[in-house]
């Protein structure tokens, strides 16, 4: 019985609050590395290192984020890693990301994106507070603030970190995400969006229509996918290289069609087949697929639909390097089949009969002329 009792135990002691003496060297004062953040694509973890706060005189479930106290915005206690820490995971969304605040900003695109006057970043921040448990009129506890933050940019958040430190352990960490991870481009030849293009299997027939989905995955629910930019390239990196624009701001190819467009966590577009004319010369045109992806907040992503929140030139300058452009595999066009028509043939037909009575008439006039002229011979002959 005894066995069963420790084997029963075990779990729970391994998961208790470490000890100042537990804690060895990592028992000292707060450091302003104590925080990491993981901005993460769906939610946003805080690791807080547990030894200094148990030094400054708390405990995990002294930890409280944005002043909301609830089950849900609560620290886990993590002993499995080395030093120990407390986890805090929150969803991203405005709704209920424990307190989180976002705040939005705009600036004006340059290099791929100068084509766009309204580039936007969220930054997501927040506090954790050490609440002191103790009661009366003095403390012997410091006080513990923890300050994180996390900004992504929304075409497809920047490190300002300030310390003030008066009386206060305080901690401040700035991190940058990214939720390029969750986007992907697939090429289509069914209407539905069922049957991908293999291009392992032969060249795409021109005039055939390709259907382009460009799709978040594992993203949160909080912002839709709206194409900003899409536009096709002889090279896979667009750098002095011709590209042709399947549509732009406020303007699009006549052929190209849009299905969706910001309306949900996908965007669908259709274009037939085309080809490079510098590619004339070669039997089949390869070329590439690149499309700039916008991510808006539900509630805004019919602002960024209107032409006049954007600069309506040109784009000049094509960007390489730009993370936020996605890029589809090869796209190989062939040209029909040569099949004479007919009117081509009948043209033909008629300008070899032609030909022909014009020889035949040529004979002809000239038999009579060789007539006449022996005709008046023998004429004159029979007179003398």
């Amino acid at each position: 019985m005894k066995f069963f009792l420790i084997l029963f135990l075990w779990p729970a002691l391994a998961r208790s609050t470490p000890t100042v003496t537990s804690c060895g060297d990592e028992a000292r004062r707060p450091k302003l590395d104590d925080i990491n953040v993981i901005c993460g694509t769906t939610t946003m973890t805080l690791l807080i290192q547990i030894c200094p706060v148990v030094y400054t005189g708390y405990n995990e479930s002294h930890l409280i984020m944005n002043q909301i106290d609830s089950e849900d915005c609560r620290a886990t206690l993590d002993t499995t890693v080395s030093p120990p820490v407390a986890k805090f995971s929150f969803p991203l969304n405005s709704t209920n990301a424990c307190g989180s605040i976002f705040r939005y900003t705009s600036s004006p695109g340059t290099g791929i994106f100068a084509d766009f006057s309204n580039i936007q970043r969220v930054n997501i921040s927040g506090m954790v507070q050490a609440v002191d448990p103790t009661t009366g009129l003095v403390t012997y506890n410091a006080e513990l603030k923890y300050y994180y933050s996390c900004e992504y940019p929304l075409e497809y958040l920047v490190n300002n970190t300030q310390v003030n430190v008066s009386g206060s352990s305080v901690s401040v960490t700035d991190r940058n995400g990214t939720f390029l991870s969750t986007l992907s481009m697939t090429l289509f030849i069914d209407e539905n969006f069922n049957d991908e293009l293999d291009m392992s299997v032969e060249a795409v027939e021109l005039r055939k229509n390709i259907y382009v989905e460009v799709k978040a995955t594992n993203l949160t629910t909080q912002y839709h996918v709206l194409l900003d930019r899409c536009y096709a390239t002889i090279s896979p990196l667009p750098d002095n290289s011709s590209f042709f624009n399947l549509f732009v701001p406020c303007n699009k190819d006549k052929f190209t069609s849009m299905i969706s467009n910001g309306e949900s966590q996908s965007a669908r577009f259709v274009f037939p087949a085309f080809r490079f004319i510098e590619q004339q010369d070669e039997f089949v045109s390869t070329y590439y697929l690149h499309c700039i992806t916008r991510l808006c907040e539900k509630s805004t992503c019919s602002i960024f639909k209107q032409c006049s929140e954007r600069r309506k030139r040109d784009i000049q300058e094509l960007d390489p390097d730009s993370q936020y452009t996605l890029t589809s595999s090869q796209i190989v066009t062939k040209p029909s089949s040569l099949v004479s028509s007919p009117h081509t043939d009948k043209t033909s037909k008629g300008h070899n009969s032609s030909v022909g009575l014009g020889v035949a008439v040529g004979i002809l006039a000239t038999a009579c002329l060789i007539g006449i002229i022996v005709g008046v011979v023998f004429y004159k002959k029979l007179r003398n």
